[in-house]
């Protein structure tokens, strides 16, 4: 089992930065592939950035390439998220997940999840 708590959402106005955080216990992720994804009130949950378990692969969401930045550091069983240039458009919960597998962008995809934190960007 994998357990997964998020921090570091908050609120920022339009243009601010954040960095989301994900701490992993029970188990080492070095052999998972981690993703980060939000959730919106009244929509669904999306997909916003996956990393592989080396780190050498990443991919992102077209809302977010060039804003966001997905890392990991094994040594310590964390997952990032750096989110600049943050838009209202990006408030949501965000939550990560852990696969054991190569980086998806499906929900479906993904074995464990966090609660998420919420993320709030006012204009």
């Amino acid at each position: 089992q994998v357990q997964l708590v998020e921090s570091g959402g908050g609120s920022v106005q339009t243009g601010g930065s954040l960095r989301l955080s994900c701490a992993a216990s029970g188990r080492t992720i070095s052999t998972y592939a981690m993703g980060w994804f939000r959730q919106a009130p009244g929509k669904e949950r999306e997909f916003v950035a996956a990393i592989s378990w080396r780190g050498v692969s990443t991919d992102y969401a077209d809302s977010v390439k060039g804003r966001f930045t997905i890392s990991r550091d094994n040594a310590k069983n964390t997952v990032y998220l750096q989110m600049n240039s943050l838009k209202p458009e990006d408030t949501a919960v965000y939550s990560c997940a852990a696969r054991q597998s190569y980086i998806g962008a499906r929900t479906g995809e993904y074995e464990y999840w966090g609660q998420g934190t919420q993320v709030t960007v006012s204009s």
